[in-house]
């Protein structure tokens, strides 16, 4: 049946996604898709069972990726929550957020968030727990901001750990579904706090029914013992935690008959929660899991997308998929560049050819250096291949040893890493995951996916090494990025939301602690390393 130009037009001020709706749900139905963003913290590419994990157990995942799209190069631009998370809500890299590139900031008052826009075009906006933070969002007037919905946190459950949330994440959207008005399109912000540390240790094990055998790789850059394996079976343990309120939700969709036109996406923040990962520039730190469903609006679902795909996307994605044009929302520009074309497609694999890379970086994200600064990097993997700019080269990358290595968080594992240093045999696990770094880093991501081989400086690289640096900086200037400019210390002036965490350095080494948590006390060393 052919559609009439007025269908033509329709179609058009809706763009793919609208395109991709009409299609599989046909022309009467114009409704809206209701929007599930569901956010695990901490939690890496590969650690679920979809991708081939036999150790992680994510039945809801799985059941997203096979009901829709799974990606298998989706990256964050940062490693880190506060950065990651305003990447997701503005569309931007954080170099292009200013002071929202660092994690603790004051989010500037000028940046509005999707969700936010969407409240603003008809959409019921809702969160649980964690949305975007940790820092302060107030508008120009000093009002706080709910850059991620209204909360929904009455509701409460045993945790199955005493490091568990016992928000009963499924039960308050739930609550969400029952306050949104009858008619209206709404958005929901799932916020786990897990995997996030810290960990009950032995809980995999004991709670899990899991073993130190199930692990099927322990990553080159920590020792494999017992100690390293069971806090990889505890992290297990708390994704796990994660997928089965989403599976939940999921039932409560289908239960109220709302699934078929809702559309899910679930992923991670950044990369989980150990040395050489989390807070990092390097492969497991932005290289993240991430499924999407929508049954009325993704033809041939269970299709395997190997683009590469950023978090700068899923901004523009809700966009377009609300029927809105970018300049109608009153966000600042937008970098990222939508999702919806996978939805009409038929094809898996490589799809779509201007997808062949992403750009990755780090400001400064936790605390613990002199004077309150970070470790500055920049980034693009490309073909498989990871380039790495540090600008910094003569600081410590994961924080001082002095206060701590403050910028991974404390755990078994950074402990066994940690007590490396002093055993010959074994101090290449502290030189990677702690020791100081060259300013220019090259990883063939085929060969050596845990990037512990530099092969920068090498000859048979040269041309390689060149054209991925060219394409990057060349990149960021496009996007303004102060560092190419001469003026990125910006980023380190800039002040701490926190004001626990303002001068940190100084107060530790004064006998204050201001900081606890999961930070190991033991951690840092006694005195100041070369």
């Amino acid at each position: 049946m052919k559609s009439s130009r007025r269908d033509f037009l329709r179609l058009a001020g809706l763009g793919v996604a609208g395109a991709a709706l009409s299609r599989c749900a046909g022309a009467a139905d114009d409704a809206k898709p209701n929007i599930l963003f569901a956010l695990a913290d901490d939690w890496s590419f590969g650690h679920a069972g979809a991708y081939g994990c036999q150790w992680v157990k994510t039945p809801a995942f799985d059941r997203v990726a096979r009901a829709g799209l799974l990606f298998t190069r989706a990256y964050t631009p940062d490693g880190k929550c506060a950065p990651s998370r305003s990447c997701i809500i503005t569309g931007r890299n954080p170099w292009q957020l200013k002071a929202a590139a660092n994690h603790i900031p004051f989010f500037p008052p000028e940046f509005k968030s999707v969700f936010e826009a969407l409240g603003e075009h008809g959409y019921f906006a809702g969160m649980t727990q964690k949305g975007w933070g940790p820092g302060s969002a107030k508008d120009a007037a000093g009002k706080p901001r709910q850059l991620t919905g209204r909360p929904f946190n009455k509701r409460t459950a045993p945790p199955p750990t005493p490091d568990i949330s016992n928000n009963d994440y499924a039960a308050n959207f739930a609550d969400f579904l029952d306050a949104a008005p009858k008619g209206q399109p709404w958005c929901f912000w799932y916020g786990s706090i897990e995997p996030h540390r810290t960990y009950e240790f032995g809980s995999g094990a004991a709670k899990g029914g899991k073993k130190t055998s199930d692990v099927s790789r322990v990553p080159e850059c920590w020792p494999d013992n017992a100690t390293v394996r069971n806090d990889l079976l505890d992290y297990a343990f708390e994704v796990e935690h994660f997928d089965s309120h989403l599976g939940r939700m999921l039932a409560e969709l289908e239960k109220r008959g709302l699934l078929e036109n809702t559309l899910v996406v679930v992923s991670s923040d950044n990369g989980m929660p150990f040395p050489h990962d989390k807070g990092n520039a390097y492969h497991d730190s932005d290289h993240l899991p991430l499924a999407l469903m929508w049954p009325r609006g993704v033809r041939a679902p269970g299709r395997v997308v190997e683009d590469y795909v950023c978090f700068i996307d899923f901004a523009p994605t809700f966009v377009g998929v609300a029927g809105l044009k970018p300049e109608q929302t009153g966000m600042a520009a937008i970098t990222g560049r939508s999702l919806a074309e996978y939805f009409a497609s038929d094809k898996a694999g490589r799809v779509v050819a201007a997808r062949d890379h992403v750009l990755v970086g780090r400001e400064r994200n936790d605390v613990g250096r002199p004077h309150d600064q970070g470790y500055p990097v920049r980034g693009i993997i490309k073909d498989d291949w990871l380039y790495l700019h540090n600008f910094e080269p003569a600081r410590w990358p994961g924080g001082n040893p002095e206060t701590g290595y403050l910028d991974t968080d404390g755990s078994p594992t950074k402990t066994e890493v940690l007590q490396s240093r002093l055993v010959p045999e074994r101090k290449k696990y502290w030189d990677l995951c702690f020791g100081k770094r060259p300013q220019e880093e090259l990883y063939d991501l085929k060969h050596d996916p845990d990037c512990v081989r530099n092969l920068a400086g090498q000859p048979e690289h040269k041309e390689r090494h060149a054209a991925l640096k060219q394409q990057l900086f060349d990149e960021l200037k496009q996007q303004e990025d102060p560092r190419l400019s001469g003026k990125g210390d910006w980023f380190d002036a800039q002040p701490y939301a926190n004001e626990r965490e303002r001068g940190f350095y100084d107060k530790y080494l004064k006998g204050e602690k201001p900081r606890a948590g999961w930070v190991n006390e033991s951690d840092a060393e006694k005195a100041p390393l070369d």
